[in-house]
């Protein structure tokens, strides 16, 4: 599927942020203030699951600080508990994300906070640093979890995930100041390979005087048994371009073994493509001093043909003993699931 450009338009003079209703402020605003510790708690042993119903999307309404205020530090601290039944036997891909309200023409919209793949049937605890992502949690809020899992209670290969999710919020002033968060695009799996779907993904947003950028992007390959095996396990350069600011980054996982939760089952200490099972996928940060005014942000991976597909004009370089079709099994459509943030800062 082609991925469309998008345009996100930023009026930080102006007012409320349509992301999240936090409140933006020029760089020439006033002192802001610096909060006092607390903690939110958004989820707190729920249970996720494949059923009826179906429980693989839970959302929540949270409450955050009130909008406004600065934290020096903020941590979300994530856990995965094994329910009734025990944990899912499998390595699933989950997020945790805040959900932007469909507003007439506009759809809902995810602002994924964090990303994350189950560990093979046992548990574990993440942390992770959202510090720049603060403008973000203000105020009432809906918390989205999601987990890509297929089973559910009374399942002979598990019963889900027990979910926990808090945030830990210290007071103080952060340095630089994310005065405002953008989405850029939303979690999205964008096609590998194919040429009847080009990777075609860059959004502009309105960059004020004197404020700096960081774009935070979410990237993991996915997919198996075509050709060099991607795109789980196949290793290729990734490039964000923040105006005339190119960064590349090659997406790959090679310390598994001694990151992810340990003691689990299956092909945990295997390199990925940017993840592993049972650890938080590691945000990718691209920094940036734009010109004040229009800031076009872009995403590309290098050029490859997916020779295993069903459409390729000669079935070629299949591997896992795959043929061309997929079958939702050891042969399935390589792609990057990705989303991006763009923190302006002062």
């Amino acid at each position: 599927m082609r991925r469309a450009a998008s345009s996100v338009f930023l009026l930080l003079l102006a007012g409320a942020l349509a992301c999240g209703g936090s409140q933006s402020a020029g760089v020439d605003a006033p002192a802001v203030v610096a909060g006092t510790d607390t903690t939110v708690t958004g989820f707190s042993g729920e249970h996720v699951y494949f059923g009826d119903p179906n429980r693989r999307t839970v959302d929540a309404a949270v409450t955050f600080p009130a909008p406004g205020l600065r934290y020096s530090a903020v941590t979300l601290h994530l856990g995965l508990r094994c329910p009734t039944g025990g944990c899912d036997w499998w390595d699933r891909l989950g997020r945790l994300s805040l959900v932007v309200p469909a507003a007439g023409a506009a759809p809902e919209r995810e602002l994924e906070l964090a990303r994350f793949i189950t560990p093979y049937r046992v548990g574990g605890e993440f942390t992770v640093d959202v510090t720049d992502l603060q403008r973000l949690l203000e105020g009432p809020q809906t918390l989205r979890v999601f987990i890509d899992t297929w089973v559910g209670p009374g399942h002979a290969n598990g019963a889900g995930w027990l979910v926990d999710a808090r945030f830990e919020f210290v007071g103080g002033l952060p340095t630089p100041d994310p005065i405002a968060v953008v989405p850029l695009w939303s979690p999205q799996r964008v096609v590998y390979g194919d040429p009847l779907h080009p990777i075609d993904v860059a959004a502009t947003v309105d960059v004020p005087a004197g404020a700096t950028v960081r774009v935070r992007s979410l990237v993991t390959g996915h997919g198996q048994g075509n050709a060099d095996n991607c795109a789980e396990f196949c290793a290729r350069d990734h490039q964000v371009a923040v105006g005339d600011v190119v960064d590349t980054q090659r997406i790959w996982r090679a310390d598994c073994a001694t990151t992810a939760v340990p003691g689990q089952q299956g092909t945990w200490q295997y390199p990925r493509a940017g993840w592993c099972p049972g650890a938080m996928v590691t945000p990718w940060i691209t920094d940036a001093a734009p010109a004040p005014g229009p800031l076009t942000v872009r995403y590309d991976v290098a050029a490859y043909e997916n020779t295993c597909r069903p459409d390729a004009p000669t079935c070629a370089g299949c591997t896992l003993g795959t043929g061309c079709a997929y079958d939702g099994g050891a042969h399935t459509e390589p792609g990057w699931e990705q989303s991006a943030l763009l923190i302006i800062q002062r």
